[in-house]
């Protein structure tokens, strides 16, 4: 159930109140039973539960174990050497 923020037109008076979704809104103040208007809230967090949105979310224990071996495994070193880019000049693209 959420809850529900209020403030009087009256009096001024800010108050929440814990009420079911279907509950009709609360018309008067609990201080000088003037009009209240509900306030629009930022809301609560919200609590996904279940067995998971994105496949990769919970992994199996192999699935884990072979990632750790494949980030372990040293990478080779290529065996041959790239030369640096030759960079041109305006002038030498002029000719």
């Amino acid at each position: 159930m959420p809850t529900y923020e209020y403030e009087c037109n009256k009096c001024g008076h800010q108050f929440e109140l814990f009420q079911a979704i279907k509950e009709p809104p609360k018309k008067s103040c609990p201080r000088c039973k003037g009009r209240v208007r509900r306030l629009i809230g930022t809301g609560a967090g919200l609590l996904f539960k279940g067995s998971g949105f994105y496949i990769t979310d919970y992994r199996s224990d192999g699935y884990k174990s072979a990632a750790k071996k494949e980030s372990a495994a040293p990478t080779p070193a290529s065996s041959s050497k790239s030369e640096p880019a030759k960079t041109t000049t305006a002038k030498e693209s002029k000719k």
